[in-house]
């Protein structure tokens, strides 16, 4: 990579480390070039503005985040069920926002910050993004996976939305990552699959043959 490219990608690096922590309002170009080991006037030789930067870092994090998702389901083998592969999804979600990349943590902090000029490109990738998701919940609905009380899309958009929260809450300090995402997996599959209803009543016969066991024994 020419030293130019790796210039530019240092100042959206600390572009985007600053953007998650701050937001779209308290993000400064002084404090990114300070990040990024520069001088703030250099930062416009790559950037024609504060928001041209600002622009391409969300976008970044939508598209990374997209493509991330979609490796992950690609690797699954052909047979898995829509269920799993929704369960994959937000495992891949939650550790791609949380753990790998602060782009996405900003992308997804300022989505209902950023001003309407530099939403466009952001807007298209995140529409990318959700018909990932789409796909999901329709294959689930198609395999007849989801329980039949449920709206697919108000579903689906209930659970991205509290997936990209965790970004608001989540502190390593007060739980391990592997913990969220274990009871992430747990919360989503229990309130989308018909099983738990399954599960639930199937208790009771054993319980009946227990009592007519007891009272044999009696």
């Amino acid at each position: 990579m020419a030293k130019s490219a790796r210039t530019r990608q240092r100042i959206l690096d600390a572009a985007a480390h600053v953007l998650s922590r701050k937001g779209f309002a308290g993000t400064r170009l002084t404090d990114v070039a300070e990040a990024a080991e520069l001088q703030a006037p250099a930062i416009y030789y790559y950037f024609p503005s504060r928001e041209d930067l600002i622009e391409e870092v969300m976008w970044s994090g939508i598209s990374n985040m997209a493509e991330h998702v979609q490796e992950q389901l690609d690797a699954l083998p052909p047979d898995t069920s829509s269920l799993d592969r929704i369960e994959a999804a937000v495992e891949a979600h939650l550790r791609y926002q949380l753990e790998i990349s602060d782009y996405t943590t900003a992308a997804i902090r300022n989505a209902g910050q950023i001003p309407d000029n530099i939403r466009v490109r952001y807007s298209a990738e995140a529409n990318r993004y959700g018909d990932i998701w789409r796909k999901l919940f329709q294959e689930a609905k198609r395999e007849g996976s989801l329980r039949s009380e449920l709206d697919p899309r108000a579903a689906r958009m209930l659970v991205l939305g509290a997936l990209s929260w965790a970004a608001e809450w989540w502190n390593p300090r007060r739980g391990s990552l592997d913990q969220v995402i274990r009871t992430a997996k747990s919360i989503v599959r229990a309130g989308l699959s018909t099983a738990p209803e399954a599960e639930t009543a199937a208790p009771a016969p054993q319980r009946t043959r227990a009592r007519k066991t007891a009272k044999a024994a009696g």
